[in-house]
């Protein structure tokens, strides 16, 4: 059985349920990039961000409201090599405050111990060790449109260590997604012009053009980072 790094919460979150409620409610029509804004200005150096690389759009809108906003990436040892292209192409447009978190030498793969083990030894795990007593919040890139999973994503939530989990694309359309590439000329994963509708690791991933179908052979659509 896979044994997870113990997660230190927090003993409070820095938002309670009421103040939480009457955020959501004002920034559910604000933009992007307002919200990263609210969220920088609640939280300034104690706020990060995660970043996959199947695009650079939540980077640039984050970038363009705090240049030097903290970008974190989870380097598993089995991206593909467009994804890591994607990294370098990325650092040489933003200058990003780039935080890169490895596994260690030994932990747990998905030929030997399964995707469930391999998700939760190369990601949760050291995103869990880094965030935990690191930031106050975070910035997600998911989207209500991504999947079924995700279609109740709130803009602003407590996440489970306690921490403040900001989703500032959360109720943003495919249209204007795609949009928002197009005008500002986003960074894109050479790999999405080769069928790949949401791009994890090389093992674990497969052509799609059905939002994360083509993730983990259809046996699950997430991989415990939010969760």
């Amino acid at each position: 059985m896979q044994t997870l790094t113990p997660v230190t919460l927090r003993s409070r979150p820095s938002l309670d349920e009421t103040e939480l409620e009457l955020i959501n409610a004002r920034l559910e029509s604000a933009s992007p990039s307002e919200i990263i804004a609210w969220a920088h200005d609640r939280f300034g150096d104690r706020l990060a961000m995660t970043a996959s690389f199947a695009d650079t759009t939540l980077i640039d809108l984050a970038t363009s409201v705090a240049p030097d906003v903290e970008v974190i990436f989870l380097d598993t040892g089995f991206h593909f090599a467009e994804t890591l292209n994607t990294v370098r192409r990325a650092m040489e447009r933003y200058a990003l405050n780039l935080t890169v978190l490895r596994p260690p030498a030994d932990a747990d793969d998905v030929w030997e111990h399964g995707s469930d083990a391999c998700c939760a030894a190369r990601k949760v795990a050291p995103l869990d060790r880094y965030l935990t007593g690191h930031v106050d919040a975070w910035l997600s890139g998911l989207r209500r449109v991504d999947s079924p999973e995700r279609a109740d994503t709130p803009i602003v939530s407590i996440d489970r260590r306690g921490l403040v989990k900001v989703n500032p694309m959360a109720n943003m359309t495919d249209d204007e997604y795609e949009s928002y590439i197009a005008d500002h000329e986003v960074l894109v994963n050479t790999l999405a012009y080769d069928g790949y509708a949401s791009i994890g690791c090389w093992p674990c991933t497969e052509p799609s053009t059905d939002g994360r179908s083509g993730r983990w052979g259809g046996t699950k659509t997430e991989c415990g980072l939010h969760l």
